[in-house]
């Protein structure tokens, strides 16, 4: 696809509520290019987010048609709905979070978001960002893949961060927003947590601390 090459673009996957260093990334770039023909690649932020609870991390994972062993490209990726994971997401979120600061302005959005019938990961996954986004203030232009490239050529003012960041990669707290988290004296502070986090936690001020 054609890129502008005065502004810089970050390309990256699709991720289910992104954690911090994504959108750390983010907000130095200029416009963000999603990658839709990847495959979609397991044990990965694609269809899992962590979040802050009472005992340490939280797992909410999106369960997969085909399990998490598909080789099957990004945007044709199917959620099983045979579970209902989106009553237990919201539930574990509720739990979680009803005793933060900026729960109770965006538990009517939020859980109208959860009752929204999903069928594809990628859709569901941008009906998440976009929400988000639009809480934090954040109004980058988003455009998709055409096709895969595996490496784009320099000069591109493109940025490919596609599978740099995983769950099992460890952040350090000077890289992400430090904030006071609902059951940070029980647990210490947990870094780089699901956006929706720092979101409940921290309301308007998300997009300045990402800054």
């Amino acid at each position: 696809m054609a890129v502008d090459t005065g502004k810089e673009t970050l390309l990256i996957e699709s991720q289910y509520f992104p954690n911090l260093s994504y959108y750390k990334t983010l907000v130095k770039s200029d416009i963000l290019l999603i990658e839709r023909y990847e495959h979609y690649q397991k044990l990965s932020f694609r269809n899992r987010c962590y979040i802050a609870g009472p005992n340490g991390s939280i797992l909410l994972s999106v369960p997969l048609a085909r399990g998490k062993n598909q080789r099957t490209v990004m945007k044709d990726v199917k959620i099983s709905n045979e579970e209902k994971w989106q009553g237990q997401h919201w539930k574990t979120l509720v739990s979680a979070y009803r005793r933060s600061p900026w729960f109770e302005y965006h538990e009517e959005a939020l859980g109208k978001l959860y009752e929204r019938p999903a069928q594809f990961l990628l859709d569901w996954n941008m009906a998440c960002f976009e929400w988000a986004n639009d809480v934090i203030g954040l109004s980058h232009p988003v455009s998709f893949t055409d096709e895969y490239e595996k490496e784009y050529a320099p000069g591109t003012g493109i940025t490919d961060l596609r599978d740099t960041m995983s769950p099992s990669a460890v952040a350090s707290p000077e890289d992400t927003p430090v904030y006071t988290q609902v059951f940070q004296e029980r647990t210490g502070f947990i870094p780089n947590m699901s956006i929706l986090d720092l979101i409940f936690c921290e309301g308007r001020r998300s997009l300045e601390l990402l800054r």
